[in-house]
């Protein structure tokens, strides 16, 4: 069986929907931002904060070139799609979904910014980060689940097209 690969900004639910789709699915379940927490031994935004937006992008590429799940549920970081090479990696034996949340939704549940782990720019706020990412989004999803109002079941009914 084929991995499904869960795409989208921070505070889309792919954690969540990821651990709910592989209890329905019957796979594993991997979060790339906690294999590289745990590879590095530190959080995200610590990361980030001490050695910067490239080589936090650099690492999570590395790590995600380093997966090799079969039948597997993977929740990845929200800017895994700034990799050409990840998302290719990724691909290969996946269906790739981007949980389309709206930016008027993520800005309600991303409470917690400056400590979750975001990878943005300087001054770059959550509209500018959003409409930055949606292309590449959309770019590599093969299919794309409208989130918004649904409840995590229902997204994991919609990934499933049920």
């Amino acid at each position: 069986m084929q991995n499904i690969v869960l795409i989208g900004m921070p505070g889309a639910g792919k954690s969540t929907v990821g651990v709910l789709l592989a209890k329905v699915t019957f796979r594993a379940f991997v979060d790339t931002d906690l294999v590289i927490q745990a590879a590095e031994g530190r959080r995200l935004q610590d990361i980030i904060d001490r050695r910067g937006m490239e080589v936090f992008r650099a690492l999570e590429e590395r790590y995600v070139l380093a997966l090799a799940p079969e039948n597997a549920v993977i929740a990845t970081g929200g800017s895994v799609v700034y990799s050409n090479q990840a998302m290719a990696h990724l691909r290969k034996n996946a269906a790739v979904v981007f949980l389309d949340v709206p930016l008027n939704v993520l800005e309600k549940r991303l409470t917690d910014t400056a400590t979750r782990g975001i990878v943005a720019g300087p001054g770059q706020g959550l509209q500018a980060l959003y409409e930055e990412r949606l292309p590449l989004y959309r770019r590599y999803a093969d299919l794309v689940v409208d989130c918004g109002g649904q409840g995590h079941e229902d997204v994991v009914a919609m990934v499933l097209g049920n």
